[in-house]
């Protein structure tokens, strides 16, 4: 399984270092659903998952818990339940399930979701002593081995190897410590966003969308980096959702800045609203008009008004 979680990076007031848009991210490969195909969720950190079943294994349920790989040993996870139209899925992020979880495994997650809250309290005293920049995001113990996994963010590189030998003493198991970005601190703790409504990231989908300053101008938002950007002082995930209408509807209407000559007059389209279907030109007589965008039509590389 993939790492989910971003790289972090310095926080900049420059707008344009808020862009995470990469090209060449979209594939072409063709996905076949398996048969045996399932929506799952690792709990501790809000990761959903696509895993498959063997032939034999039988029906899995909403709520069932299932161990299977992850990137930091065998963990359990929650079925959701069968996707009808799976979106998005490649064949190499399949995750095969290695068995049921068994009541003793199900027992054993309750006691580490304790022990989970005691650790958060010894976690923040070591760092505390040792006078570390860090902040804990969560703490989880894995089902499968005797490993402690504890998330952080901070605005720095952080030097943890002498904390790492104090939870080692304490916890007398394997310790790992991740530094996450605030994207993924905002998807593993969630909140409600500038429109009132929990964190996408959180709630609709825990892939961290690549998100670019040219989403927000191709649907005429503000460029103001308060009214753009998140909770996490990232470009707003929700600014991907339908850039990809707003490029195609853009495609079959005029430019905005481009003259057009009209009822005796030079006109420059000031304003092009693909929702409204109306743009809005100046003219060079001080005429200010709205005109539907069915008027529009394109002769050779010459727009006009039918």
């Amino acid at each position: 399984m993939g790492d989910i979680f971003e790289t972090e990076y310095e926080e900049k007031e420059d707008i344009s270092k808020l862009d995470e848009y990469s090209e060449g991210t979209n594939s072409d490969e063709i996905f076949v659903c398996p048969k045996n195909l399932y929506s799952a969720k690792l709990e501790y950190s809000c990761e959903g998952v696509y895993v498959t079943a063997p032939d034999n294994f039988g029906k899995l349920s909403p709520g069932d818990g299932v161990i299977i790989p992850t990137r930091y040993g065998n963990d359990l996870a929650f079925i959701l339940g069968k996707p009808t139209a799976p979106v998005g899925i490649k064949s190499g992020e399949l995750i095969e399930i290695d068995r049921r979880a068994s009541d003793d495994d199900l027992s054993r997650y309750k006691e580490h979701m304790e022990q989970e809250k005691n650790a958060f309290g010894i976690f923040k005293e070591k760092v505390a002593a040792h006078g570390l920049d860090m902040k804990l995001i969560t703490v989880h113990f894995l089902i499968d081995e005797p490993k402690a996994l504890f998330f952080f963010s901070s605005e720095n590189r952080v030097d943890f190897r002498e904390l790492v030998k104090d939870l080692v003493a304490v916890f007398k198991m394997r310790i790992e410590l991740r530094q996450i970005g605030v994207r993924d601190e905002s998807r593993i703790t969630g909140g409600l966003g500038v429109c009132g409504r929990p964190y996408c990231c959180h709630t609709i989908s825990d892939k961290l969308p690549s998100v670019s300053i040219k989403m927000a101008k191709e649907q005429n938002l503000s460029l103001n980096s308060t009214k753009i950007s998140g909770q996490c002082g990232r470009l707003l995930c929700c600014l991907s959702y339908e850039y990809n209408w707003y490029a195609e509807a853009k495609k079959t209407l005029p430019n905005e800045g481009i003259h057009i000559f009209y009822d005796g007059t030079n006109f420059k389209i000031t304003d092009v609203n693909p929702l409204t279907q109306m743009l809005k030109m100046l003219g060079e007589d001080g005429r200010l008009l709205e005109i539907p965008a069915k008027r529009f039509q394109k002769d050779g590389n010459r727009w006009k008004i039918i």
